[in-house]
């Protein structure tokens, strides 16, 4: 291996927008770096473009006109004598031809190698990388589907119910549920259709459909010589359209032996594309804490600041250093858990309106204060919430010393976030929160589906329910961490139903929540 040299980085270009380039031109501001930030116009005035030390207009509103135009975006980066891009998340962030082009300008990229990105960008491309270095796989097709009969013959010899993926993308685009064959055709061409429109390339492939399963994931950071640390696990089961909402760090169901079973074949994954830089390796697991290979995100992600309060880290900082040719300044035997951690997207949706994104005003915009609450966000009271970015207002994070103290916490920094002018996924998650199945740590990716309907809202959980959570979620803590196997989710006794409505003095008295506030989001 060439040893790398440290080449120093002074002048850093965000090439993003909003909570995340505010959240690296922080850690920029306490390394003593100059941030530079590009901007469209439709955000101009925003907090991210003020916050940086110099400011750049990259084109109209429209994404593909402004923060997607990576060639105008390098030439601003070396007309302004930046001497490395981040590009966060989104956007430019997981294109390897970015990378390769950032690579080919003599600049740094704060980020994993143009290779990296190739070699675990395209999901069969990752499963066929990984396949020597023992990592548990979910039974599928060896390739690309494209022929329908050929298709339903893999798809019957793995055994229904399949689901059809994208084999070029993610975040739920070009995935389907297939039950039974009689369906299979039809929602073959609807996959293949969805990929193509998102990713400009039709090709799917077919997995077995592993029921009730959990959403988790390990976050990695390696350095230019070969070291490679797992920074734990978050627990991301809690999605609509099979994109996150809540996300919690650590799993409420892991055992010690789990974690580190998980967390070395993460870092397998990453040894086998040769990977540098912050990524996580995402995972489903069953209700046996039998774990598979879903796919390797090679970016810095969303909920990124819950694995940050777990273990008292800098991940941007950590990025920086590594992309500047540091060594990493931690090893494996030094990470311990601090705690619990909890992250609410908080989206302009209307999750009464099937989360439906909503567009308008910020007419109030005030945000929770007080011990352990975090709150990365890029907008301020008077902004325009706008139809050409991510529905994403901000992420409220919590830390606490027990995941029932975050929970709580959670819900007081839920009833203090005043938002109006919009609709957003703040009752949602107040309704998470409360929930039996949620507090036990019993649930799964099927979570809205199974509980959540548009007058979920309108309830909460009866006094023996919430007890009742709280017993199995101290039972299962203590298992968990005290043993040498977690309690499988299916031990658990089912979360009760929701009870009925209960009336306005009960609600007022039990959790402080306001019920003819709830349509405004708080």
């Amino acid at each position: 291996m060439v040893t790398p040299s440290i080449r120093p980085i002074r002048r850093l270009l965000i090439a993003n927008r909003g909570e995340i380039a505010l959240r690296i031109m922080r850690t920029c501001r306490e390394m003593g770096i100059t941030s530079i930030a590009i901007f469209s116009e439709a955000d101009r005035l925003s907090p991210h473009a003020l916050y940086a030390d110099e400011a750049y207009c990259v084109g109209p509103p429209p994404s593909r006109d402004s923060y997607l135009r990576a060639d105008y975006i390098i030439e601003l980066a070396i007309k302004h004598q930046a001497d490395a891009i981040h590009p966060g998340y989104g956007f430019l962030s997981e294109r390897s031809e970015f990378a390769r082009a950032v690579e080919d300008a003599g600049l740094i990229l704060v980020g994993p190698s143009a290779r990296s990105m190739e070699l675990m960008g395209n999901k069969l491309s990752a499963k066929n990388t990984v396949a020597d270095f023992h990592i548990p796989m979910v039974p599928g097709s060896p390739g690309a589907i494209t022929d329908p009969t050929q298709a339903l013959k893999v798809a019957q010899d793995i055994g229904f119910p399949v689901l059809l993926k994208a084999a070029a993308g993610g975040g739920g685009k070009g995935m389907r549920v297939v039950e039974s064959p009689t369906e299979f055709s039809e929602q073959l061409q609807r996959a293949q259709s969805e990929a193509l429109s998102a990713f400009g390339d039709g090709a799917v492939f077919i997995e077995k459909y592993v029921s009730a399963p959990r959403h988790i994931e390990i976050q990695l950071i390696g350095d230019q010589y070969g070291n490679i640390i797992y920074l734990f696990e978050r627990e991301c089961s809690i999605q609509r359209r099979h994109q996150k909402l809540v996300e919690e760090a650590p799993s409420s169901c892991l055992s010690p032996d789990v974690r580190q079973a998980m967390g070395e074949a993460a870092v397998r994954v990453a040894q086998a594309c040769g990977y540098h830089n912050a990524g996580t390796v995402e995972f489903l697991v069953d209700e046996q804490l039998n774990f598979y290979f879903l796919e390797m995100n090679t970016r810095l992600q969303v909920e990124h600041p819950v694995t940050e309060l777990i273990t008292g880290l800098d991940l941007v900082r950590l990025q920086i250093q590594v992309a500047e040719g540091h060594p990493l300044p931690i090893q494996q035997e030094q990470l311990r858990i601090h705690g619990h951690a909890i992250e609410l997207r908080v989206c302009a949706e209307d999750p009464q309106q099937q989360f439906l994104p909503d567009t308008g005003i910020l007419e109030r915009y005030r945000r929770p204060q007080g011990p352990g609450v975090r709150v990365d966000d890029g907008f301020r009271e008077g902004m325009d919430v706008s139809v050409h970015y991510d529905s994403m207002l901000a992420k409220l994070v919590i830390h606490a010393a027990h995941r029932e103290e975050a929970i709580q916490r959670m819900i007081r920094a839920i009833q203090e976030y005043d938002i109006q002018g919009v609709a957003t996924t703040l009752p949602f998650g107040l309704f998470v929160m409360q929930h039996p199945a949620f507090r036990s740590g019993n649930f799964d990716t099927g979570f809205i589906a199974q509980y959540y309907n548009e007058s979920a809202l309108n309830t909460r959980p009866s006094n023996e329910q919430l007890f009742s959570a709280a017993v199995a979620a101290a039972l299962h803590q203590e298992q968990a961490a005290g043993t040498q196997h977690a309690v499988p989710a299916s031990s658990l006794k089912s979360a009760p139903t929701m009870a009925t409505e209960p009336s306005t003095t009960e609600l007022n008295h039990h959790s402080g929540f306001a019920p003819w506030r709830i349509n405004r989001g708080f």
